[in-house]
Formats: C-alpha cells, sequence, structure tokens
C-alpha cells in the first residue's frame, strides 16, 4: 500500500480494499473519495493514480481559494458600507418638521390670545373669547403649540386697532382644504420664487394682492406639475 501527501491537506491511498479499510480506520479525514479498480494494469494503474492525485490535489487547492476570496470579498463590503442602515425616512422628515416648527417659535411674530387681546384692547376678562371667534370665522389663523394657540401678528392690521388684515382671510379661504395652521405658518414664513424670493408675511401690508396671487399659484402648481 501507498499514500502520497500533498501540502493542501488531500491524501491518496492506493492498495486493496483490505488496506484501504484498515487505513481509513486511522483517518481523521472529514470527506472521502473512493476509486475502485475490478482488473488491474500495473503500469497504467499507477499513471492513472497519479494523474488522479494530482488532479485531486489541484481542486482542493482551487476550492480552497475560492472560500478564501469570498471571505475577503465579505470583509472588504462590510468595510465600504455604512457601519449601521441609513435613518429611516420618516426620521428625517420628523426631524425636518421640528427644524421648521423651531423656526416659526423662534421668529418672534406669534402672539398668545391673551398677549393679541391687550394689544387690540379687547375684553380681559376673557382675552381668548375674541381671538377664537376670529379663528372660527376664518378671519386669521393659529398654530397650537403646549396646549397654546398663537396667532401670527403679521396677520395683524395696526392701523385698525391691531385687528386681522382683509388680506389674510382670502389667503385662509384658499388654503382652507390644503394647509393647517402650521402648513400657512410654514408659507407665509418662507421665501417665495412667486414673490421674486420675498416672503408672503412681509408683504401681506403693502402688496396684498401678491400674496393672494401667491396663495392661488401655491395650490394650482401640484395641479398644472
Amino acid at each position: 500500500m501507498s499514500i502520497h501527501k500533498e501540502p493542501t491537506g488531500v491524501s491518496t491511498l492506493i492498495g486493496t480494499p483490505k488496506e484501504v479499510r484498515g487505513r481509513l480506520s486511522r483517518s481523521h479525514a472529514e470527506q472521502v473519495l473512493l476509486v475502485s479498480f475490478e482488473h488491474q494494469n500495473s503500469h497504467g494503474t499507477e499513471i492513472l493514480f497519479e494523474n488522479l492525485s494530482n488532479m485531486a490535489s489541484s481542486m482542493y487547492a482551487l476550492f480552497q481559494q475560492q472560500q478564501q476570496s469570498s471571505a475577503t470579498l465579505e470583509r472588504l463590503a462590510e468595510a465600504l458600507v455604512p457601519p449601521t442602515p441609513a435613518s429611516p425616512r420618516i426620521l428625517k422628515e420628523v426631524a425636518m418638521l421640528v427644524k421648521a416648527r423651531k423656526a416659526v417659535l423662534e421668529s418672534g411674530d406669534w402672539l398668545s390670545a391673551a398677549e393679541l387681546a391687550q394689544l387690540a384692547q379687547l375684553s380681559t376678562a376673557n382675552p381668548s373669547a375674541q381671538p377664537n371667534k376670529w379663528k372660527r370665522g376664518g378671519r386669521i389663523f393659529a398654530i397650537h403649540h403646549s396646549g397654546v394657540d398663537y396667532f401670527p401678528a403679521y396677520g395683524l392690521n395696526r392701523d385698525e386697532g391691531f385687528r386681522p388684515l382683509k388680506a389674510l382671510a382670502q389667503v385662509i379661504e384658499i388654503f382652507a382644504d390644503h394647509k393647517n395652521g402650521w402648513g400657512m405658518a410654514f408659507w407665509f414664513m418662507s421665501v417665495n420664487s412667486f414673490l421674486g424670493g420675498k416672503r408672503p408675511q412681509d408683504l401681506l401690508v403693502s402688496h396684498p394682492e401678491q400674496v393672494i396671487a401667491a396663495a392661488r399659484d401655491e395650490i394650482q402648481a401640484p395641479e398644472h406639475g
């Protein structure tokens, strides 16, 4: 019986079935490939065994190389991709909404019902009564934050005792089915291409017709798209 060992971890056992069984009983190999011959030509069989041994060693080396290549590619991919998944879109949208609301609240353009009642010299016994009446009538809108309504100071006419501007009511009517209080607040404070890059709240007193036209364009733009 002869044994051919290769550096790849492949060994070839050549001998009679009894000899091979005896050797395999002491082997720690995980896998075994058996080729048997009923008729043997000494010279031809020896050449065939050598070729089979060389082929097995070459194939095993190739399989090992492919496995190592796969492991290398896996490690490379893990190194190149981000360590964690990107933030879900909903989190990004919430972050943008929080940023926008913070900008609105920090703008200094908002009055509580008590502050509005004081400016407009309304009844202090129930300061929220008249502002809420204006809101229900569509003459002014409000943003609701931490349980409190806040009204836009830019929507008041100083020359008429801080009553709501007439143009504001028309804008509210246009946006009635499209924007809530916060939506209108975002629109009024954002630069507007229809207004030449100016904010609607800055033109509501001086150019009310343009602001009304910009509001109509805001509603019609998606339909045209």
